[in-house]
């Protein structure tokens, strides 16, 4: 998007969140409605209700999601867990992170072991 009409200060700023956000701001722009909760709760784990509603909160007002959805203010994350009831807002460090399940293995690990 052309941003030739922006000062460099605030080009800058295009398509990032405020360094810290104040409890008034968070509850005007970041609050999760019952659409938003219906969507988040078809996640299975903590990780991903968190992760997911903050690619949700940051397109909807930034316009843009972030290339680290993880680089967020605090205080949002604090805000969304307290919606959504977390106990741990630690857990978010996980969203994104595949995990290995099901005892599956690299098929380079097994090749030999199938052509038995």
């Amino acid at each position: 998007m052309p941003v030739e009409f922006l000062s460099d200060e605030r080009a800058t700023a295009y398509g990032r969140l405020p360094e810290s956000l104040s409890r008034p701001e968070l509850e005007r722009f970041f609050f999760l409605d019952d659409v938003d909760r219906g969507l988040v709760e078809s996640k299975r784990r903590d990780h991903n209700k968190l992760g997911f509603s903050l690619q949700l909160v940051t397109v909807r007002n930034v316009g843009a999601f972030l290339d680290d959805p993880l680089e967020v203010p605090v205080e949002l994350v604090d805000y969304l867990t307290e919606q959504l009831g977390i106990a741990d807002a630690s857990c978010v460090k996980s969203y994104g992170k595949r995990e290995q399940s099901g005892g599956w293995r690299e098929f380079s690990t097994v090749e030999d072991e199938l052509g038995e």
